[in-house]
């Protein structure tokens, strides 16, 4: 599935399904999607469904081009989902209108509807199958994330994984179809025994090693899904804190999608983990340099963004009043950053006035944190900083 763009903080749940039917880099449509370029990849696959209207890849494509504008529009692109030790089933979700949510079911279910009609005539068409898993992924990614239905995407997913285990089986060479395998593994490997009992996993034990190696198999041997499998595997990585395997992976994406600025700041996390706070702070420096030469793909970064960036890595560095001064920035022109991003950094401010013995500021800044977005997660860690003060470990 398309991994989002980081956090590795890309993305948000594990995305389990990849939808080229062709090489994404040779897309119009695609160097957009990667770009972070959403409304342009829209018009793009909009095109591709004009031009082949019985075909199910193009439904796919717009349906994952839509998902992932609602992601990075409430920044759930840019939320640390998948690092630490964090529980796939602890997730922030993202809010969407009715109508968005409309445009994309009814991409997924004609995809789905186009897909299984070939199915239904050709049981070992390969492609239909593909396309079929892959709008099951898509839309337990949807479940997941918009709709809170953890379990819907659970059985989503493994519906995914069967069909593309059956391509597997008739292609053992494909190996692009196993990247919804390599996910899935991951992620039933990751939960805790009660779900492994679910009925519908009888036979997915999961293991995270072998998800893992599935995909560093589909990033050096796969065609169409080369490039999914290596930004999931930055962010797999990540979580496992296997932060030297991720950095030239992460460093070669960035050089092939320039305009996507989410690849920089993931790059300065990683460095920040590495322990290297001077190439750390030189990505944030690298973004508001082509922020401030206006640079494509650059011009509509808010400053905000880049200072909250700043901000978070001196405060873990214990650099604290540079921190707070660039925090302090983010919430003066807290409306130009996601719901994300502005609670994250009213968090912090209150961490920080809290190390620094200011606990009446440190309670003001919790406040608003919780007035800014009251189902974040930031929001409930600032709650229970409002009767304990934060320490750091």
């Amino acid at each position: 599935m398309r991994v989002s763009w980081p956090v590795l903080a890309f993305w948000p749940a594990l995305m389990l399904a990849q939808v080229n039917a062709y090489d994404p880099l040779a897309s119009k449509g695609f160097q957009h999607f990667y770009n972070l370029e959403y409304d342009e990849a829209i018009a793009e696959f909009a095109k591709e469904i004009r031009a082949k209207p019985d075909w199910p890849d193009g439904y796919n494509h717009l349906a994952q081009a839509i998902q992932f504008r609602e992601l990075y529009r409430v920044g759930a692109l840019e939320s640390e989902l998948v690092s630490g030790n964090n529980s796939f089933l602890r997730r922030p979700t993202a809010d969407t209108t009715p109508e968005t949510e409309r445009k994309f079911l009814d991409a997924v279910s004609q995809a789905m509807r186009l897909a299984q009609a070939r199915v239904s005539k050709n049981p070992k068409d390969t492609a239909a199958l593909y396309a079929l898993g892959v709008a099951y992924g898509l839309q337990a990614n949807w479940n997941f994330l918009i709709r809170k239905r953890w379990m819907d995407s659970l059985r989503d997913a493994t519906q995914g994984r069967k069909l593309h285990n059956q391509i597997t089986e008739l292609e053992p060479s494909n190996y692009d179809a196993r990247l919804m395998q390599g996910a899935h593994d991951y992620v039933v490997g990751s939960l805790p025994l009660f779900y492994k009992m679910l009925g519908f996993l009888v036979g997915f034990h999961g293991d995270k090693e072998e998800g893992i190696r599935t995909l560093r198999l589909v990033a050096e041997k796969g065609y169409w899904n080369r490039v999914d499998a290596k930004v999931l595997l930055c962010a797999l990585y990540r979580r496992e804190q296997r932060w030297k395997d991720a950095e030239p992976l992460l460093e070669e994406l960035t050089s092939q999608f320039p305009r996507n600025y989410l690849l920089w700041f993931e790059r300065a996390q990683l460095y920040s983990s590495l322990g290297d706070k001077k190439r750390a702070l030189g990505a944030i420096e690298h973004v508001a340099k082509l922020k401030e030469s206006g640079a494509p793909g650059y011009q509509k970064l808010p400053y905000e963004k880049i200072a909250y960036q700043f901000g978070n890595i001196l405060f873990w560095y214990r650099d604290y009043e540079a921190a707070l001064g660039n925090l302090q920035r983010v919430t003066a022109g807290i409306h130009e950053v996601d719901l994300n991003t502005g609670t994250l950094a009213y968090l912090r401010i209150g961490q920080i006035y809290d190390l620094t013995q200011r606990r009446a500021q440190a309670l003001e800044a919790y406040r608003k944190a919780i007035a800014h977005a009251p189902e974040a997660d930031a929001a409930r860690d600032a709650r229970r900083h409002l009767s304990t003060p934060y320490k750091r470990g």
